[in-house]
């Protein structure tokens, strides 16, 4: 199963894919403005590179619960200086997370591969911009909007009727011209989900594998894990290991974490395991 990212092709049947996560914000519920300001975010970019990511994602409006929105000027504002010098580095593979048609347009012209989109396609421009352009996306699941979605939220099958709903966007972005083996798709951990639910997506992770395209599982650092253990963002880093060796020891085929040079260790090892597993 490859994953086409304009010029850049992954092969996701040989390793698992670390997407290294950069904030451009004031607000993040992990680093929120520790790298508002563009050589931090540059340099902390590249200091993610060096760790082995794979892929570095890029975002210039929280998606935390309670987030509001933030407009397309402002986070365009934000995210233009770096991603115009790490595209100039010429070796990352970069992404942009966002849900606006109009940065994800600026962001691909100024050298973007990637659009991690939360909402999966909610805004009707936006799978025009990614397929005109051949570039990766990510769908994501996602209840209502960040302000919204931890409200009472109420499954009766979790992942049923989150896999229904991925597959429906996944059908959606292709009848929208975007090329299939363009599409990863995200559960969203995190995102409109009780504790129990996010533990049901991760053990019953493989059922989405039905689907067709990879699987990305973003845990890193999230309440989740902090009303496991009863601890802050700060001291999450095992807890994020732990959640993302068992995603890819049951099929995740992507990582998206804060903690870069960790997770790629943990993820050789459960990839391996994964490995013996289907042998």
């Amino acid at each position: 199963m490859i994953w086409r990212c304009r010029d850049r092709t992954f092969d996701l049947s040989a390793r698992t894919l670390v997407m290294g996560v950069v904030n451009v914000t004031p607000d993040s519920f992990s680093d929120g403005g520790r790298f508002l300001e563009p050589g931090a975010a540059f340099a902390h970019a590249r200091a993610l590179v060096s760790e082995g990511a794979d892929v570095v994602d890029l975002g210039a409006e929280s998606t935390r619960p309670g987030a509001g929105p933030v407009p397309p000027a402002e986070q365009w504002r934000r995210l233009e200086p770096v991603l115009s010098a790490l595209a100039a580095a010429g070796d990352a593979c970069l992404s942009v997370d966002t849900t606006s048609a109009e940065v994800a347009d600026r962001a691909l012209a100024a050298g973007a591969h990637v659009i991690n989109d939360v909402s999966a396609l909610r805004d009707t421009a936006m799978a025009g911009v990614i397929a005109a352009r051949g570039a990766g996306v990510v769908l994501m699941h996602l209840p209502g909007t960040p302000s919204t979605m931890q409200r009472d939220p109420r499954y009766e099958d979790a992942v049923r009727e989150i896999a229904a709903y991925l597959g429906e966007r996944r059908a959606h972005a292709v009848r929208s011209g975007i090329a299939p083996e363009c599409i990863v798709l995200d559960p969203g951990i995190g995102f409109g989900k009780t504790l129990e639910h996010n533990l049901e997506l991760l053990a019953r992770l493989g059922e989405f594998a039905a689907l067709g395209r990879p699987v990305l599982v973003g845990a890193s650092r999230k309440s989740f894990l902090g009303r496991i253990l009863d601890l802050p963002a700060e001291q999450r880093l095992e807890a994020g290991i732990a959640a993302h060796a068992i995603a890819v020891f049951e099929g995740a085929a992507v990582v998206r974490t804060h903690d870069v040079g960790a997770t790629v260790r943990a993820v050789r090892v459960a990839r391996a395991l994964a490995g013996a597993k289907r042998s």
